[in-house]
């Protein structure tokens, strides 16, 4: 018999042409298929996904389903992909889904955070994780308003890389928020849907706003009147991460499916307190 499984899953993004399926590339749907084949080879493998993430973009909280009919236990599925998968993903958790239920249709909601380093000097142990935008202190109340313009539907058509295949560029965007913890900032978005590389190009303009090389009403203006033209900066894909997919259903634990993506918390550094004389 036939069945479905869905997993919570993990991934770092940094050494993945993305999530989709390419051909001479290694991505994080072909990574994934490969050992579940190894499982389970009678059945054919196709892994779908809640979102389908760019090159370098990470996860946290990545909903994917796939259906398979082999004798494996669902409670063992995790440990054994775990023990055939890179270190750069994790599986966190696999459960029985209805046959008829789908990663990406059955979603309500996606949700997605970008991190900005907003230090003087570079850090290691971030620069995978985080954009780093050291040259202005940014302006998180210009964020802000500029973010909270963007509640409700809207066609967010200056948001969307060439090359999708969407009928249409509406989407809901359900909360935001932005955050400042010393020199780390975040911005969290989530929508019932996500253009194609609607974060990041919707970041590097907010980015812009709070440096203030953009005023709040050019940002208004590009994407309510849908000016593509004027949208050219995009974030970099290593400071965004897919951290939580939400479900009406309640098929999965919350401790893993939640939030499980790091935050952190730096002071502002002040050279001007370490000079010496």
């Amino acid at each position: 018999m036939t069945h479905r499984i869905a997993l919570v899953i993990q991934y770092d993004g940094s050494g993945f042409r993305g999530w989709q399926n390419q051909k001479d590339s290694i991505t994080v749907q072909g990574t994934l298929e490969e050992k579940i084949a190894e499982l389970d080879p009678i059945s054919p493998v196709k892994v779908v996904a809640a979102g389908r993430t760019d090159s370098g973009v990470h996860a946290s909280g990545q909903v994917v389903h796939f259906d398979c009919s082999g004798p494996i236990p669902i409670h063992k599925w995790a440990s054994a992909l775990n023990g055939r998968l890179p270190a750069s993903i994790k599986v966190l958790e696999a459960v029985n889904v209805p046959i008829e239920w789908h990663a990406c249709y059955s979603a309500k909601y996606r949700r997605y955070r970008y991190s900005i380093f907003n230090g003087s000097y570079p850090n290691l142990f971030l620069q995978n994780i985080s954009w780093h935008k050291y040259k202005f202190r940014l302006d998180i109340n210009l964020m802000k308003h500029a973010l909270n313009d963007l509640l409700g539907l809207h066609d967010f058509a200056a948001f969307q890389k060439a090359g999708s295949n969407r009928s249409n560029s509406l989407t809901t965007v359900q909360e935001v928020s932005i955050l400042r913890h010393g020199d780390i900032v975040t911005v969290e978005i989530q929508a019932s849907g996500f253009l194609y590389g609607m974060v990041r190009l919707l970041m590097g303009q907010l980015v812009a706003v709070g440096e203030k090389r953009l005023s709040l009403e050019r940002f208004r203006y590009r994407w309510r009147k849908g000016v593509r033209s004027e949208v050219k900066e995009a974030a970099p894909p290593h400071g965004l991460c897919l951290i939580r997919v939400g479900y009406e259903e309640k098929f999965f634990s919350k401790e893993k499916s939640f939030d499980t993506f790091p935050s952190f918390s730096l002071p502002v550094f002040d050279s001007s307190k370490h000079k010496t004389t």
